[in-house]
């Protein structure tokens, strides 16, 4: 068994939807009407109203991304310490400090409060509530969320190295962070839980587990900002593509061990990778993702070269364009072609790969002009590594 790091989130989301889909849990109900061992702290005497569908859609604005684990010579902190950054947890408080249901910002700290009220409204240990509602239900039987493990599921357990070769101490950290970091498995009971998925989306499975309509509204936009073919949050999983190409799944990463599931429901296909070494992800990544996407022919699993097309005019483009913070940008001819130009950098290529989009061979970076009447360029955006400027054209 390895350590699965944050899919641990996406297999507790099926044991909340669970609850939901029985009537137990609404997943648009303030979540402290579940809680009674913590509450959602006010903020500046605002009570902030959190939402197990922000939760687990991260939009709910809480803090905390994640955490790092416990050696076995530590102190264990319980969960409302972890909550409350209390001794001897190794992380910060978790609270809201931005809007909740606004904007999408990854919170291991929102999954663990989850954890807890689910814990508050069953009255049970989190393993044997996660057990109960998932990892028997799919016949998982090399899968718990022990955390310490027992000495019979220890006999099972794969030691994490974190980097050079180098094996943590005690083998592992333990997570008593379990929802958000805590399930132990096996690539093959991962892989169960993929077929089980695909096979209520495409109306072919037998168990009583959940519904098409509920794991469909799962695999949905929870902002609407987000929508299908972009990638998106949504309960528990992220998305991405549409059509053939549409994905979902989770990666994880603890310390010692990186993971990855990704499943394409449309055309029935899969992976999971666990590595017990954090340089495992570029392995995962680079080599593994890219080598099964080529030999299964998955569409859109690995970037396509862009295709350039011709253009009927260039002067369309040319131009200055300016920034609201008055960064100059230009756009000029070189033959037949179009170059992009800022401060005194050389020159750069583009190549057109529709009317109003360009890119480049040399970098990362992406131009998207905006057109009136197929007559006049007004403005462009300019995008690179996740960043976009925007730019307002001045004159020819």
């Amino acid at each position: 068994m390895f350590q699965s790091g944050s899919i641990s989130k996406a297999i507790f989301a099926l044991g909340v939807m669970r609850l939901v889909q029985e009537g137990h849990l609404n997943l648009d109900e303030d979540i402290n009407r579940y809680l009674t061992t913590w509450q959602i702290p006010a903020t500046k005497n605002w009570q902030p109203i959190i939402t197990l569908r922000q939760i687990l859609s991260h939009t709910a604005g809480l803090t905390t991304d994640g955490f790092s684990g416990y050696l076995t010579s530590e102190s264990i902190p319980t969960v409302p310490q972890i909550l409350n950054g209390e001794p001897p947890a190794n992380s910060e408080q978790v609270r809201v400090n931005i809007f909740p249901g606004m904007q999408f910002r990854y919170s291991g700290g929102g999954t663990t409060v989850a954890q807890q009220a689910v814990i508050d409204l069953l009255d049970k240990p989190f393993p044997q509530i996660m057990r109960e509602l998932v990892l028997d239900r799919l016949n998982l039987t090399d899968s718990t969320y022990e955390q310490p493990l027992s000495p019979l599921w220890l006999e099972q357990a794969a030691t994490g190295h974190p980097w050079k070769g180098i094996s943590i101490a005690g083998g592992s950290h333990i997570h008593p962070e379990m929802a958000a970091a805590g399930l132990w498995t096996t690539p093959t009971d991962l892989a169960k839980v993929g077929i089980e998925l695909m096979q209520i989306l495409n109306d072919r499975s037998t168990r009583n587990f959940l519904t098409k309509d509920t794991l469909t509204s799962m695999l949905a936009p929870q902002l609407d900002s987000q929508k299908i073919g972009d990638k998106f949050a949504g309960i528990g999983f992220f998305c991405d593509g549409c059509e053939d190409s549409f994905q979902l799944g989770h990666a994880g990463s603890n310390e010692g061990f990186t993971a990855l599931m990704r499943f394409y429901p449309n055309v029935g296909k899969g992976v999971v990778m666990m590595v017990n070494s954090n340089e495992g992800l570029p392995l995962i990544f680079r080599e593994i993702l890219q080598a099964i996407a080529i030999e299964y022919e998955w569409a859109d699993a690995i970037p396509k070269d862009k295709t350039t097309i011709g253009l009927e005019n260039t002067d369309l483009y040319v131009g200055i364009y300016l920034s609201p913070t008055g960064t100059e940008f230009g756009i000029i001819t070189d033959g037949d072609r179009l170059l992009f130009q800022y401060g005194q950098q050389p020159p750069l290529p583009i190549y057109p790969s529709s009317a109003t989009e360009f890119f480049s061979h040399a970098i990362d970076l992406i131009i998207i002009f905006e057109m009136e009447d197929r007559l006049r360029i007004t403005s462009m955006s300019i995008s690179q590594a996740g960043q976009k400027i925007e730019a307002d054209r001045q004159r020819n």
